[in-house]
C-alpha cells in the first residue's frame, strides 16, 4: 500500500469541520435551503441529507455491519450509488431542515468515535477506486470520507455565496488526500524508471510520483519530466468534476512532456 504515500490522519478534523457546516446551515433562510447546487438536480436541502446519508451509512455499516441495500442486476457501482443516493435524497425531501441539523449534530460524534476505533494501516472497510485498483488502507478510506462532507460543505456555501471552511488545515488535507489518486491516474502512460511527475498547487504544497517502469507511486521528490501548476481552488474541483479537464487545462500551468501533464489533469477523486 506504499504507493500511496504516507498516512494522512484526518480524524481530529472531523469535529471542526463540522463544526463549520452546522454554524452555517443554521444561518441559512428558508429560500437558501431552496437555492440550486452545482449537484445536478440537487438543492442545498439535498446536499445535505446526502451529507446524512454519509453519516447514516457510514455508520450502519462500520459500526452495526448492516450491509445496506443490495446491487440490482449487473448493477455497476456508479449507478449502484447514484440510484441509492437518490433513494434517500428524496425521502429526505419530506423532513425540515431542522430536523436535518439535529440529526447531523446528533449522529456527527458517533461517527467520529467510530473513526477513532480504526487502525490506519489496516485494510479499509470500503476501498477507495478512484486511488487503485486493489485494495486501500483504512486512513485513505477515511480521508476520502473528510474530502466528502468537505467537499460537500463548499458545495453548499457556493450555492448561497457564503464562503468559509477555507483554513489551510482545513483544505490542506482535502487536497493532501485526493493527490494520492496521482499514480492511479497515470497508469496509462508508460515511462522509464525513476520518471518523476511533480504537481505544485500555489501556496497548497507540492506532491510529486515517480515510476518504477511499470506502475507509479508518489514520491518525496526527483527531478521531473513533467511539472503542472494550479490554484488549489481548481484543482479540488477538477478532482470532483466542479470544472471540467478543458477547463482546468486552460487554467493550469504544465512544462516539460506534454503527455503526463495532459494525464495529471485528468485526475477524479470521487466514483463516476
Amino acid at each position: 500500500m506504499e504507493i500511496f504515500g504516507p498516512v494522512l490522519d484526518v480524524r481530529p478534523l472531523f469535529g471542526r469541520e463540522r463544526h463549520e457546516l452546522l454554524t452555517l446551515l443554521g444561518s441559512l433562510s428558508a429560500e437558501e435551503w431552496s437555492a440550486p447546487t452545482v449537484c445536478p438536480g440537487w438543492t442545498v436541502h439535498d446536499v445535505a441529507g446526502h451529507i446524512l446519508n454519509d453519516y447514516m451509512r457510514r455508520l450502519s455499516g462500520g459500526r452495526d455491519h448492516f450491509p445496506g441495500a443490495e446491487f440490482a442486476n449487473d448493477e455497476t457501482l456508479p449507478a449502484y450509488l447514484a440510484r441509492v443516493n437518490d433513494e434517500f435524497v428524496r425521502a429526505m425531501r419530506q423532513c425540515s431542515p431542522q430536523l436535518i441539523v439535529q440529526l447531523l449534530t446528533a449522529l456527527g460524534p458517533d461517527l467520529d468515535r467510530l473513526w477513532e476505533t480504526y487502525d490506519l494501516t489496516a485494510s479499509a472497510a470500503l476501498d477507495v477506486s478512484w486511488a487503485g485498483d486493489g485494495p486501500s488502507p483504512a486512513w485513505l478510506d477515511i480521508a476520502r470520507e473528510y474530502t466528502e462532507f468537505w467537499v460537500h460543505q463548499q458545495q453548499i456555501r457556493d450555492a448561497v455565496g457564503r464562503p468559509g471552511a477555507d483554513q489551510p488545515e482545513l483544505v490542506g488535507p482535502v487536497l493532501d488526500a485526493f493527490m494520492r489518486a496521482l499514480p492511479h491516474t497515470l497508469r496509462d502512460v508508460v515511462r522509464p524508471e525513476g520518471t518523476v511527475v511533480r504537481v505544485v498547487l500555489d501556496d497548497g504544497g507540492t506532491w510529486h510520483a515517480r515510476s518504477d517502469g511499470q506502475r507509479w507511486r508518489m514520491a518525496d521528490g526527483g527531478d521531473p519530466a513533467a511539472t503542472v501548476t494550479m490554484r488549489p481552488g481548481d484543482f479540488w474541483r477538477l478532482a470532483t468534476r466542479g470544472i471540467s479537464v478543458e477547463e482546468a487545462r486552460r487554467r493550469a500551468d504544465t512544462a516539460g512532456d506534454p503527455d503526463l501533464a495532459g494525464a495529471v489533469t485528468t485526475l477524479l477523486a470521487v466514483i463516476a
